[in-house]
């Protein structure tokens, strides 16, 4: 019997998942949430396998897995990706091609073939903070040459915060027609009801770091207007920003 790790981000969801891997005769371990307790403990005690499902949040399952690979004691844990999008899963396929691709109806005969068949010299990734570690923050946000972006309640620092822009893209305060990506600066608790603005541009909410909002109270205000976050980024030593979407029905 087998040890696995599965990562979802919805309960109400798993549930098949997990009846499916549980009848393979695995023991299976899950929570919604996987947090930095989480982590110490898999590098203390690494499972025999993580199944990572990818029909929500892609972008949280990859980063995740590119963390498990960093980490000496679980670089030799298959990792299974199951389900999403064909471009998403297209696109982690990339990064860590050595990985298992499957589907939740084939998830079974997968694990078993991936826990026989452990890979040999694992690609590891850079992680996340090399990654961006290089790039401006204009690059971080998404604004490429030409862009016209705007900015909604900045503070009298902005320009700085974003840093230097590439060429022919400019900054519109509060323009009156949706823009190619919006940044919007938000300093109370209270987050505005943005989710038409969501579904017409790339929309980046921001929060000044040590303040009353807090990542929790972003997501979570944003997710009862129907807006779910795909990407999170420190933007500078102030300030840092999730982008969103609409979520799918």
């Amino acid at each position: 019997m087998a040890r696995i790790r599965l990562v979802h981000w919805k309960a109400a969801e798993a549930a098949a998942l997990l009846d499916a891997l549980r009848g393979g005769g695995h023991s299976v371990e899950y929570d919604e949430k996987v947090n930095s307790t989480d982590f110490r403990a898999f590098r203390q005690s690494p499972p025999d396998a993580f199944v990572i499902d990818l029909s929500r949040m892609p972008s949280h399952g990859r980063e995740v897995a590119i963390y498990f690979r960093g980490q000496k004691a679980m670089r030799q844990v298959p990792i299974l990706f199951v389900d999403g999008e064909p471009e998403k899963v297209a696109g982690i396929q990339k990064v860590l091609p050595d990985a298992v691709y499957t589907t939740s109806a084939r998830v079974r005969s997968a694990l078993r073939e991936a826990l026989k068949n452990r890979p040999a010299s694992p690609v590891v990734p850079m992680q996340m903070m090399e990654r961006y570690a290089t790039r401006t923050v204009a690059q971080k946000l998404g604004i490429a040459a030409g862009t016209v972006a705007a900015v909604i309640d900045p503070p009298r620092n902005y320009a700085a915060v974003i840093g230097e822009l590439p060429e022919g893209a400019v900054l519109e305060e509060n323009p009156a027609a949706a823009c190619a990506v919006t940044l919007w600066f938000v300093h109370g608790a209270q987050l505005p009801a943005v989710r038409k603005l969501a579904a017409r541009t790339k929309l980046w909410i921001l929060w000044r770091k040590g303040g009353v909002v807090t990542q929790h109270v972003v997501r979570e205000s944003a997710a009862a207007v129907g807006l779910v976050d795909y990407k999170i980024c420190a933007l500078h030593e102030g300030w840092s920003g999730m982008l969103f979407a609409v979520k799918k029905a």
